[in-house]
């Protein structure tokens, strides 16, 4: 498992500012993509997509990939340039990240969302993160055909 990069530079802090650009990131982070397949698979314009696109580009959060031919044009895919981030704290990134992730939850037909309070000794808290982790990240994706789920895992000191 790699460990998270942090977000450091003012450009990758601004572009994290746009909910939308949170959204292409983690869609795009499934395995690639194209300007054509993001703007179906988030049900917005194409314009709006490449937008987004050429600044998570520009800020080095996003690489062009491979090309195909498709009826007689070429489209680009995209990847992310890094596979984990690390947000930094209290910035409007962080807030456009959880923006999106309840837009999702309020939306999606019964979510399981479970907050609690737990008091942890720090080797608790630390065996704990590692542990969920380990859960997320070991498993196996299912195929392309597959419904795509959203999980989000979080550990913080209060």
């Amino acid at each position: 498992m790699t460990e998270p990069v942090p977000v450091a530079t003012a450009a990758q802090v601004r572009a994290f500012d746009h909910p939308m650009r949170h959204r292409i990131w983690r869609e795009v982070s499934t395995g690639g993509a194209t300007v054509s397949q993001l703007t179906n698979r988030l049900g917005t314009n194409k314009g709006n997509v490449a937008h987004h696109v050429k600044v998570l580009v520009a800020a080095g959060l996003l690489a062009p990939s491979h090309t195909r031919t498709v009826r007689g044009g070429t489209e680009q895919y995209y990847v992310t340039a890094v596979p984990r981030l690390r947000l930094p704290d209290g910035t409007d990134a962080t807030r456009a990240m959880f923006a999106t992730i309840a837009e999702e939850v309020d939306a999606a037909r019964e979510p399981l969302v479970n907050h609690r309070t737990l008091r942890m000794t720090r080797v608790q808290a630390e065996a704990l993160t590692r542990h969920l982790e380990r859960v997320v990240h070991e498993l196996e994706p299912a195929g392309e055909r597959e419904a795509s789920y959203g999980v989000l895992v979080s550990v913080y000191r209060r």
